[in-house]
């Protein structure tokens, strides 16, 4: 019998300075050199992150991790990959994080390792659980020590807790307490366990790798890792589902049944996956170019050519100038060794970043009507910045386009949507916002038009960081034991 999932307390950004993450994840079991895979993995995944990484491996009795911050090789370095090699076990997982500010801390880096009462476990995570800072305070009132401020680590707790150890499948009775988004690799000495939310808000999938014969299991959030492993995609890990990894094959068990009616995140499409990965059963590149056609069909303008904003609004450029008819051309250019300026945990990180990042070419803009395509405008300031430096190179017009709908309430399942405060359409109008970045027309698909060219119905993606519709309750927070599980048995 499967215990409902009922909306849990959640606690405002404005309220808690608890980290969110929209991170990536991977994992390995069955390799030879499963930790020189998961390190692949994590490489073929840093856009997902860029503040810290780690990786945990087993020697098939102890578990080994390492995690620091800074990108991918700054924090796997040739020689700790060695280290880890050496363990000769044939199980890894590896984790590329980014987080709110206030949440930028060592301490947050995963994988979390820990020990307790089952042994040793290792847990990389991608989302962020509504109802952690409830359970975190009943917690460390029953006198719990935490070592991070991540979401993650009451993940640990509950599943040590007395309550759940008693319990048939202390997994499955963990999952079953946490609300809100959480795509999960676990490792453990002999095994790995993958784990899904009911609502199947971030992308989670599988694949398998042959390892001199054998096969060995590769698992990601993104379907990139898949291919740059070699590995052959199997499927995605079901929502409320749990799949085990271990010398005995895959095996699978349910600690939830799916929920009518999916969220999955549509800005991983519009922004966040890779163009190469398949998410949702959907191909990114795909998609985006879709979401640049029908922007073109609803907001066209008159210019001299249609240039993409680096490197999130190319495809969806691809889609406006083929609609059009307008040429495509390449009038800013990327600076391919600066970071993605969203993810930088600073605003003025941010603004120098994207100094360094994007060169406007003023042969090319120099009295010319240009469309801008950008996929999204979250804060503003960086675009603002910008088009002052495209105005600057003698640009004639400026018409901006984003192929998403303005992004007016905070996310609580992942992605760094903070506080309405942090959100330019939070209190502006489209023809504010205009007059704010200096442009002579902006224009955003609409969300119908983005919905349209999605692959699944509309009813199951998320989409409340446009409308505020929250498939959980995020605004009236409760303490009563009774909504958050029984946690009497510490």
């Amino acid at each position: 019998m499967h215990l409902p999932i009922l909306p849990q307390p959640a606690t405002r950004p404005e309220q808690a300075p608890e980290a969110k993450e929209k991170c990536g994840v991977v994992a390995i079991w069955g390799a030879a050199h499963a930790a020189s895979l998961a390190y692949l993995g994590m490489y073929a995944q840093q856009h997902r992150g860029q503040e810290a990484a780690g990786i945990a491996v087993t020697d098939g009795q102890l578990l080994h991790a390492h995690t620091g911050m800074g990108l991918v090789p700054e924090v796997i370095t040739d020689e700790l990959l060695q280290r880890m090699e050496a363990f000769n076990g044939r199980g890894a997982i590896g984790h590329n994080r980014y987080s709110t500010a206030g949440g930028s801390l060592a301490c947050n880096a995963q994988p979390l390792l820990e020990s307790y009462v089952g042994g040793q476990v290792a847990i990389a995570h991608n989302g962020n659980l509504v109802n952690a800072a409830a359970f975190r305070r009943r917690f460390e009132h029953a006198g719990h020590l935490f070592h991070t401020t991540s979401d993650t680590e009451v993940i640990v707790h509950l599943l040590a807790s007395p309550a759940q150890q008693a319990a048939p499948d202390p997994l499955a009775a963990t999952l079953r307490r946490l609300q809100g988004a959480f795509s999960l690799a676990l490792l453990f000495h002999d095994r790995v366990e993958l784990a899904r939310d009911p609502w199947g808000w971030r992308p989670l999938v599988i694949g398998t790798l042959d390892d001199h014969g054998r096969t060995a299991y590769v698992a990601a959030s993104e379907t990139i890792a898949l291919d740059v492993l070699g590995a052959r995609f199997l499927r995605e890990v079901e929502p409320g589902e749990i799949v085990t990894l271990s010398e005995a094959g895959l095996a699978s068990r349910r600690f939830s049944d799916p929920v009518p009616r999916p969220a999955h995140c549509v800005f991983e499409h519009v922004y966040f996956a890779h163009p190469a990965s398949t998410v949702f059963g959907q191909n990114v590149q795909l998609a985006r170019e879709a979401m640049g056609e029908r922007l073109g069909t609803e907001s066209p303008v008159v210019a001299d050519f249609v240039a993409p904003m680096p490197d999130s609004g190319r495809s969806a450029a691809i889609g406006f100038a083929r609609v059009t008819g307008i040429p495509l051309r390449e009038a800013i250019v990327p600076n391919r060794y600066v970071g993605r300026t969203f993810i930088r945990p600073t605003q003025a990180q941010r603004q120098l970043a994207v100094r360094l990042k994007l060169n406007v070419v003023e042969d090319i803009v120099r009295g010319k009507r240009v469309v801008i395509v950008d996929d999204s405008i979250v804060r503003g300031t960086t675009t603002r910045a910008k088009i002052a430096q495209i105005r600057a190179a003698g640009a004639l017009e400026i018409h901006l386009r984003i192929s998403c709908p303005p992004i007016k309430h905070p996310c609580f399942f992942g992605v760094d949507f903070a506080t309405r405060e942090q959100l330019i359409a939070a209190d502006k109008t489209p023809s504010q916002i205009r007059d704010f970045l200096g442009v002579d027309s902006l224009a955003f698909l609409s969300l119908p038009g983005l919905l349209s060219v999605m692959k699944r119905p509309g009813t199951h993606y998320c989409d409340a960081c446009y409308t505020g519709d929250y498939r959980v309750d995020v605004d009236n927070p409760s303490t009563d034991p009774a909504a958050v599980g029984q946690l009497a048995m510490f």
